[in-house]
């Protein structure tokens, strides 16, 4: 079974770019090397007015980040 990792920083980079070149959600989820469907939802969730935003979208995902009952902040794999 996968383990589940959140996108990083580089490759929302690498979903908006995509994306300006017009590119398919499926062609793009093969570029970065996930799922068509986490695209899709990742594009739902963070796009305003001006499109999506990679790096409000991280910052969104760390401040969302939860900390373990011993009080550390452990942020998931591949979030810098």
């Amino acid at each position: 079974m996968r383990s589940y990792t959140h996108l990083t920083l580089e490759q929302r980079y690498q979903i908006q770019a995509l994306m300006n070149m017009e590119h398919s959600p499926r062609e793009i989820a093969r570029v970065v090397g996930v799922h068509p469907s986490t695209i899709s939802r990742e594009v739902r969730r963070n796009q305003g007015q001006r499109g999506y935003r990679p790096k409000q979208a991280h910052r969104f995902t760390l401040h969302h980040a939860v900390p373990k009952r011993d009080g550390v902040l452990r942020l998931p794999r591949g979030i810098a």
